[in-house]
């Protein structure tokens, strides 16, 4: 299997930061949006960032801004479509998405996804940690692409019901310290994520 692309889900409403975009929230010398790319870039071809709103906000990133294709917020699941076409007309057969807001989550992320797709015989794989699933850390493959345009226009919204229909695989990740999919969802979990950081310097 090529390597996939990679899509960061930034589409999020961040209510609970008072709104505006978690992941351009100062972390270390940048911004979680700096971790999460340079994380993510290295295990993928090419990368891009889904995100409502005005796109240039994310100019000085120099990555394709993907909008939601669905009106409303739509959810996780509209971001993975919105990648799903960008990778089809690249002529890519998957993507790997990652959250815009969760800067520490595996270096071996893609490959760890990839094995698990294969090993299992699905065309899916979700993380899962041994607390629980990640959906928006999964291998999507481009040929579903239409199945989930068509289960989002029904009013589809939670990751799960759609994944489970189809098959899915899960990539088990080893929780350490913290789980490495820690997400920064208020302004205490960005004091964490400082923290965290600083002890991994």
């Amino acid at each position: 299997m090529n390597a996939p692309l990679g899509v960061i889900l930034a589409g999020g409403q961040a209510t609970r930061m008072g709104g505006g975009d978690k992941g351009l929230l100062p972390l270390g010398d940048g911004t979680i949006l700096d971790q999460v790319i340079a994380r993510l870039s290295p295990q993928v071809s090419a990368l891009a960032i889904n995100a409502n709103g005005d796109p240039t906000r994310f100019t000085a990133l120099g990555i394709p801004v993907l909008p939601d294709s669905i009106d409303g917020f739509a959810g996780p699941l509209a971001g993975v479509l919105a990648g799903l076409d960008w990778a089809a007309g690249e002529g890519a057969e998957h993507i790997v998405t990652a959250a815009a807001d969760t800067p520490f989550f595996p270096p071996d992320l893609v490959p760890g996804l990839l094995s698990a797709a294969e090993r299992q015989g699905k065309p899916i794989a979700l993380a899962r940690t041994e607390n629980g699933r990640h959906p928006t850390f999964g291998l999507w493959p481009v040929a579903l692409r239409d199945d989930l345009r068509d289960a989002l226009t029904d009013g589809l919204r939670k990751v799960v019901l759609w994944t489970d229909k189809h098959g899915t695989a899960m990539a088990d990740f080893p929780t350490g310290v913290f789980d490495p999919f820690f997400n920064v969802n208020t302004p205490e979990d960005l004091a964490q994520a400082q923290s965290y950081l600083a002890g991994a310097a």
